[in-house]
C-alpha cells in the first residue's frame, strides 16, 4: 500500500505527525484510527488494520496524538478532551484534501475518543473500538501509585511500557470528569465493539457498557487469547479481518467500472507479511483471500497455495460448467463436486534425461441425481469445455509491466 507521511495542525497550532495509506487502487472511502494511550500509530494492530483495509479500497489515516511520536506539542498538557479534538482535526484535514472520513477505528483510550468524537460528524458511518474502556478516567489505573504525588505538586513522571512520561493533574481531572454514555446512546452509526475477554489492561466488563449502551446496528466480537495491546500477529490480522468484513456492510464500497480488458476487473495481491510468504489477494471491495505455503515450505499455511487457487478455479469452473449445462437441458442433477489434485509429472515427448516436466491435474467429478448413463457421460464430456480448463491446457501469454 502507498504510504505518504504528512501533518497537520492540532487547535492549538503543533503540527501532527500521520500516515495516510492509500489503496494501491480505487479510493473507495476512508478511515480514522486513533492509537491506545502513550501508544503511537505505527503499532502492529494500527498497521495491520491499516494494510487490510486499505487493500480493499479504503484509505486509513493514522497519526500520533500531541505530544507523542513524531507530533509536536507537550504530551504533559494534553487530555481527553484534547485527545477528541486532535481526531475532530484529523477529519477536518481530510475534508480539506476530499476524503471525508466514513469509519473511525480507535484502540484503548483511542477507542473512547473516536466514540466522543463521532457525535456531529454527520459523514461517519461506522465506528469500530478494540479493548476500548467504557469510563475514560479508567486509564489512571495505569498510574494510580503516582497521583497522590500528581495532585500535590501538579504532576509527576511516570513510567508507562517502559517510558517515561510527564502527567499534568489537568489531564487526570479531564479524564476522570469525562463520561461516554450519552455519546454512545446518541451515535449515529453502526457500531463494533471487540475486546479480549482475558484483557488484563481494560476488563472485558467494559465492552458489555458499552454494547449495551449502545443502540442498534451494533455487533460485538471477543478477541479470545489477544493482548490488550494485540501484538500477536495473528489477533492482528483477526482483527482486521473482522473490521474490514464488518465495515463493508456499512460503507457505500462501490467500485469503478472495470478496466479495459478486465471484465471481471483487478485482482490484487500484495504481501501481508514481509517476514513470510502470506499475501493479501483482493478482487474488488468484495471479496478477499490469503495465500500462503505451507509450513514446510517457510509459509504459516494460512491460506491456499498459489497452486492451490489454480485447482480451486478448475474445479469451481468445472462444477459452474456442468450446472450451466444440466439447467439448460432441464436434467435432474441435485449436486456436482470436483476433486482436484496438482502434480509435475514427466512430459512424454521430453528428451531422455532433460528432466522436463508439465502440470497435471487429475479431476474427480461426482454427479448427483436420477441421471441416466448418457446424460452422465454428456456432463462428463462438458466439463472439459469449461473455460479454465481449456486455458489450462493450451498456452497462455503473461505480460509483465514493471510499475513505477
Amino acid at each position: 500500500m502507498p504510504t505518504e507521511r504528512i501533518t497537520f495542525p492540532n487547535s492549538a497550532g503543533d503540527l501532527l505527525a500521520a500516515r495516510l495509506d492509500m489503496p494501491e487502487g480505487p479510493h473507495l472511502a476512508t478511515a480514522l484510527f486513533a492509537h491506545c494511550f502513550t501508544c503511537g500509530k505505527d503499532i502492529p494492530a494500527a498497521r495491520r488494520i491499516s494494510a487490510r483495509l486499505s487493500a480493499m479500497g479504503i484509505a486509513v489515516l493514522r497519526f500520533d496524538f500531541t505530544g507523542l511520536g513524531h507530533s509536536e506539542g507537550e504530551f504533559a498538557n494534553t487530555s481527553f478532551t484534547s485527545n477528541v479534538d486532535d481526531l475532530r482535526a484529523a477529519c477536518a484535514y481530510l475534508d480539506t484534501i476530499g476524503t471525508p472520513v466514513s469509519l473511525l477505528i480507535g484502540h484503548s483510550l483511542g477507542g473512547a475518543a473516536v466514540l466522543k468524537a463521532a457525535a456531529g460528524l454527520d459523514h461517519v458511518k461506522a465506528v469500530a473500538t478494540l479493548g476500548a474502556p467504557f469510563d475514560p478516567g479508567h486509564v489512571t489505573d495505569n498510574f494510580a501509585d503516582a497521583l497522590p504525588e500528581i495532585a500535590a505538586n501538579g504532576s509527576a513522571e511516570v513510567s508507562l511500557g517502559g517510558r517515561p512520561f510527564k502527567i499534568g493533574q489537568s489531564f487526570v481531572e479531564d479524564v476522570s470528569s469525562a463520561e461516554l454514555t450519552s455519546a454512545i446512546r446518541n451515535l449515529k452509526a453502526a457500531l463494533l465493539v471487540l475486546h479480549a475477554p482475558t484483557d488484563a489492561i481494560v476488563s472485558i466488563d467494559n465492552a458489555s457498557q458499552i454494547f449495551l449502551t449502545a443502540k442498534h446496528p451494533k455487533s460485538f466480537v471477543t478477541l479470545d487469547g489477544a493482548d490488550h495491546l494485540i501484538t500477536q500477529p495473528d489477533d492482528a490480522e483477526y482483527a482486521a479481518d473482522v473490521i474490514a468484513t464488518w465495515a463493508s456492510r456499512y460503507l457505500p464500497l462501490r467500485p469503478p467500472a472495470p478496466p479495459p480488458g478486465a471484465p471481471e476487473g483487478v485482482v490484487r495481491v500484495s504481501e501481508a507479511d514481509t517476514s513470510g510468504f502470506l499475501q493479501d489477494i483482493n478482487s474488488g471491495p468484495y471479496h478477499h483471500a490469503l495465500a500462503d505455503e505451507p509450513l514446510a515450505y517457510g509459509g504459516t499455511n494460512k491460506g491456499m497455495s498459489p497452486y492451490g487457487f489454480l485447482s480451486a478455479g478448475l474445479g469451481a469452473c468445472t462444477s459452474m460448467t456442468i450446472r450451466m449445462y444440466a439447467r439448460r437441458k432441464g436434467w435432474p442433477l441435485t449436486h456436482v463436486s470436483v476433486d482436484i489434485c496438482h502434480d509435475k509429472v514427466h512430459a512424454q515427448n521430453a528428451e531422455t534425461g532433460s528432466g522436463d516436466k508439465i502440470d497435471t491435474w487429475r479431476r474427480k467429478i461426482r454427479l448427483t441425481g436420477d441421471l441416466t448413463t448418457e446424460q452422465r457421460q454428456k456432463l462428463a464430456e462438458i466439463a472439459d469445455k469449461c473455460p479454465v480448463h481449456r486455458t489450462l491446457e493450451r498456452s497462455s501469454s503473461v505480460v509483465t509491466e514493471l510499475l513505477p
